[in-house]
């Protein structure tokens, strides 16, 4: 589940890495995953009650959305709450979600802290996400997180993901 990939937010201010470098490792991650035929979920945000969004509020046109892949729009700062996420990933039998994007403390917290409520295990991707703020990060990745699930990095991902010889 990428969260909030979009260039007005990847263009933002971010720490510990800039927005470039977490949709770079969010691409790879989405074709780490796409290659065991997992699914790929991008999510967006949307203002609510506003007529037009802001521009740059459309998905990053690297992440190049692949038949399979689920587009999903959020007017909440977590993916869960009025976006049918949960009856997704119940019809397809998926008891895992594997988190990154922007804003760490944001998007990707409230998206996880969702997963975990609705019971499934969930992994936090720390060096495919960033935040506003580099203390809050930290905080998040190193005290949040392994309270509400698996941290890991991209590479151990893609590892795990890796047939086993």
């Amino acid at each position: 589940m990428l969260i909030d990939l979009m260039p007005r937010i990847i263009a933002l201010d971010t720490a510990p890495l800039s927005g470039r470098d977490v949709l770079d490792r969010c691409i790879a991650l989405a074709q780490a995953t796409r290659s065991v035929g997992g699914l790929v979920v991008n999510v967006r945000v949307e203002r609510p009650g506003v007529g037009v969004q802001p521009n740059g509020s459309e998905f990053a046109p690297e992440l190049d959305p692949q038949p399979g892949d689920l587009q999903l729009v959020k007017r909440t700062v977590g993916a869960f709450y009025r976006t049918g996420l949960d009856d997704v990933l119940r019809a397809r039998d998926i008891d895992t979600v594997v988190l990154g994007g922007i804003a760490t403390n944001f998007g990707v917290e409230s998206t996880g802290r969702a997963a975990d409520d609705h019971g499934y295990k969930t992994i936090y991707v720390t060096d495919a996400m960033t935040g506003l703020d580099g203390r809050a990060h930290d905080f998040a990745v190193s005290y949040v997180f392994p309270r509400f699930g698996t941290t890991c990095t991209g590479t151990e991902y893609v590892a795990a993901l890796s047939p086993q010889s």
